[in-house]
């Protein structure tokens, strides 16, 4: 069954629609309220009623449009209605496709049962826990789990869950982000899932996008559902890219991209925070080599840093410590790396094929918070218009403005087309929504051209891969030292850097700062149109981080142990310490006794 919005004019009036319209408990909407949220979204208004009835939802809406919310107040209203009772297994599981956005739901149904000061038990399920962790947390059982399919699969494969117990308990199943489920290879987990969830139970399928893996789950778990099919995404361009987002391209040869981004970053032609994307691992450490060589520091996001790690990056870069971030997005390559793995483990493999440990539950595109982000750099472009879309998605989100400029070599026209096509610019007056970028000039980048070729020949590939090897073992060295230091040490947290320098030689001085006369007159205009923008709207420049006063501490690095320093005292040089005198005398004895 397809349900539409209802009539634009009807619409209009729905728009200052409250929570406590929809029919929500009380409690739930004193909690929004707490959290600053009054006004439902279309998604929300649109599921909530549908979901409080019992049926099976498929809800499509863009990223930042509010599903989460739509299937959490409803999930936890109902879970307050069944009250006590004795049961064996969870009463719901909420499945999605990455670690990150595992944490970030859990969180939030954490901070609404706060508010509403109900006791209901959340979990998290990650697949770095030991068994005898996924026995301790399941013992109770606990009402909410959510967690990655695998996770769920093998809980049950174990025994950690009986899948009787699924059968009696389990009221409500909820599929989020539902078009990656599948291209995150978790077919076989969920359909091992699929075979112990009772028909009676509820299943909300949200999405992001309509396709093929979205039709396939559909047809594995529903039961005659409801499909929303909200007014917003009849107009295709408006839903799928927001009007407070403006796109631009840069054309350029493949070579001259690190050119060009360092022009965009040092004449300080965008507006921070700055999201850049790449394809491989490699290319992220290449451009952060590069760019900390003119003096940007950037920190580098991807799926071979440990979990620990890559949540404090996200801190950090969310609370303003450092302004440019670099994700891999390697969201494309999931399906054929599964199929690669597989080929794998077929064969015999030696100790020099062994490669760093990817996490396969990671992904920067869906399911990451990132906040205030103004600017979306797309280095290398996505291999689907899709990825596209969902990488935008990180910007302009909460009706907030914002940019993206996209690098676009001669091979990857035909992407930009795509992206065109999908998103219905027909006409030459919407294809001009994406559109060349108009502050930088090509004087200007040919500024610079000169320097940033003479970097580029010391950014080898031999650098990038020692860097990338010295990152990894760093962050895994923090990763394993950062819980329980910071249990006892919260403040040490700040000064834990993800941006400290790669390279083994400090970057050259002169390269810091760009010459007076290497900047044309309006390269110089717009910039300084930028900062006064940034101003008007109140945006900060980056936090400094706090300074450690001279000569009050040997060592202030959080992961070494500060016991063993703080018994030694700092004398002038030329000074000895005056020893006690039975140090003295004992140290006599001693040299007596062995001659």
């Amino acid at each position: 069954m397809k349900r539409q919005n209802p009539t634009d004019g009807n619409e209009e009036k729905e728009e200052d629609a409250g929570f406590e319209e929809l029919g929500l408990d009380p409690r739930l909407t004193r909690a929004l309220s707490k959290k600053g949220i009054a006004k439902a979204t279309p998604i929300q208004r649109e599921a909530i009623p549908l979901i409080l009835e019992g049926k099976d939802i498929v809800a499509r809406a863009k990223t930042g449009s509010g599903k989460t919310f739509a299937y959490l107040l409803p999930m936890l209203q109902k879970l307050f209605s069944e009250g006590k009772s004795t049961k064996h297994a969870p009463s719901a599981f909420i499945l999605v496709p990455t670690r990150e956005l595992c944490q970030q739901v859990c969180s939030e149904v954490l901070s609404l049962l706060e508010f509403c000061r109900v006791s209901l038990r959340v979990i998290q399920l990650t697949a770095s826990m030991l068994l005898t962790d996924m026995k301790t947390a399941l013992a109770g059982p606990p009402d909410i789990v959510v967690s990655t399919p695998a996770c769920i699969s093998t809980s049950i494969s174990k025994g950690v869950l009986q899948a009787s117990s699924i059968k009696d308990s389990l009221s409500m199943l909820i599929l989020d982000e539902a078009d990656l489920l599948l291209s995150y290879g978790y077919e076989d987990d969920l359909k091992s899932l699929i075979s112990h969830v009772p028909r009676r139970c509820q299943c909300l399928l949200m999405s992001a996008t309509s396709s093929s893996d979205v039709d396939k789950l559909k047809k594995l778990v529903l039961h005659n559902p409801v499909i929303l099919t909200l007014s917003e995404s009849i107009h295709s361009k408006d839903e799928i890219i927001p009007k407070n987002v403006q796109q631009f391209l840069i054309s350029c040869s493949p070579q001259d991209k690190l050119l060009n981004l360092l022009a965009l970053l040092k004449l300080e032609l965008v507006q921070k925070k700055v999201l850049i994307f790449v394809n491989s691992i490699d290319m992220g450490f290449r451009i952060r080599l590069f760019l900390e060589q003119f003096g940007i520091r950037s920190a580098v996001l991807n799926a071979e840093l440990p979990q620990n790690s890559r949540l404090h990056i996200l801190e950090e870069f969310n609370a303003g410590l450092f302004d440019y971030l670099i994700a891999t997005d390697d969201s494309q390559t999931k399906i054929k790396e599964q199929k690669d793995k597989e080929n794998r483990i077929l064969s015999k493999k030696s100790k020099k094929q062994i490669k760093n440990k990817v996490d396969g539950e990671f992904g920067v595109v869906r399911g990451i918070d990132f906040k205030n982000v103004f600017t979306v750099v797309n280095f290398d472009m996505p291999e689907t218009a899709a990825g596209y879309i969902h990488r935008i998605g990180r910007t302009g989100r909460a009706f907030n403005t914002g940019v993206s400029v996209s690098l676009v070599s001669p091979g990857e026209d035909e992407i930009i087309e795509e992206i065109k096509s999908m998103m219905g610019y027909d006409n030459q007056e919407q294809s001009d929504s994406i559109i060349p970028f108009p502050l930088l000039t090509k004087s200007a980048v040919e500024s610079l051209r000169y320097r940033a070729e003479d970097v580029a020949k010391i950014v080898t590939k031999i650098a990038v891969r020692e860097s990338r090897a010295q990152e990894i073992r760093n962050e895994i060295i923090n990763s394993d030292k950062l819980k329980a230091h910071f249990d006892h040490n919260p403040k040490d947290l700040e000064l834990l850097k993800h941006d400290k320098l790669l390279s083994k030689k400090a970057p050259p001085s002169h390269l810091r700062e760009v010459p007076e006369y290497l900047v044309d007159k309006t390269t110089k205009e717009a910039s300084k149109l930028l900062k006064l923008s940034m101003a008007a709207m109140g945006i900060q420049p980056v936090k400094k981080r706090p300074k450690l006063k001279r000569g009050l501490v040997i060592s202030r690095d959080p992961l070494k142990t500060s016991s063993a320093e703080r018994g030694r005292k700092r004398y002038p040089k030329g000074k000895k310490r005056k020893m006690k005198f039975d140090e003295a005398s004992n140290r006599g004895k001693k040299a007596k006794h062995e001659a």
